[in-house]
């Protein structure tokens, strides 16, 4: 069983080491001002003027520089080689929504690795912030106050069937696999509804609507 090392009510920014661009930090943060690092990621924050509430990872990409700059409480290292520091972050955190920033636009195995985390049971929903997208895993219905013309792009991890509302190619009815059909590059004509059968679709939506789908997310759901 995982042990939980940060439990909030509130949401929390996860910061990874990869690619954060100049404001993904400072804009998660406004968000979500809980402040947790993925290994490397602590770095990224120190630099930037932030230290971490917790620091969680294998630590291998963690230099003995960065370490010391850090309280000793607030180092939590999970030395296994099975999963990624990401995954190990996520899934060790409880919130209702989780930003990520640093973990797109730097290698492509480790983009593909946050998607597969992204998808796994057992974590809090989580939302990666790009440097104009924002990648998310469809668990319910989510509902967004889109203008046409907004690209809305799918991408099923696994087979896996939805709906949805405003979109100019619907998807009910269509088997979308990642070794058939996708749904990328799909087009708003107005507000946007989207929700799936089962687990594994990722959606991908413009950042500037970050404060939306954080709310979507979060948001109790219907009874």
């Amino acid at each position: 069983m995982n042990k939980l090392i940060v439990d909030e009510m509130t949401p929390v920014t996860l910061v990874g080491g990869g690619h954060l661009g100049l404001e993904d930090l400072n804009e998660a943060l406004r968000h979500a001002p809980v402040l947790v690092a993925a290994d490397g990621g602590a770095g990224a924050a120190l630099e930037q003027g932030h230290v971490p509430e917790a620091v969680i990872g294998d630590f291998d990409s963690l230099p003995e520089a960065v370490q010391n700059r850090l309280p000793a409480e607030n180092l939590f290292h999970l030395p296994e080689q099975d999963t990624t520091d990401f995954d190990k972050a996520l899934r060790s955190i409880r919130a209702p929504v989780v930003l990520g920033a640093g973990f797109l636009g730097a290698r492509v195995d480790h983009q593909l690795a946050a998607f597969h985390t992204l998808i796994q049971p057992g974590r809090s929903p989580c939302i990666l912030i790009g440097a104009t997208e924002l990648v998310f895993h469809v668990t319910r219905r989510i509902a967004l106050p889109m203008a046409a013309g907004d690209v809305v792009s799918l991408f099923p991890m696994q087979p896996v069937t939805g709906r949805s509302g405003g979109l100019v190619w619907p998807i009910e009815g269509l088997q979308m696999c990642p070794t058939s059909r996708i749904g990328t590059s799909n087009r708003a004509v107005g507000p946007v509804w989207i929700e799936a059968d089962g687990p594994g679709l990722l959606g991908i939506v413009p950042r500037h609507y970050l404060a939306a789908l954080m709310q979507a997310i979060a948001s109790p759901a219907p009874c």
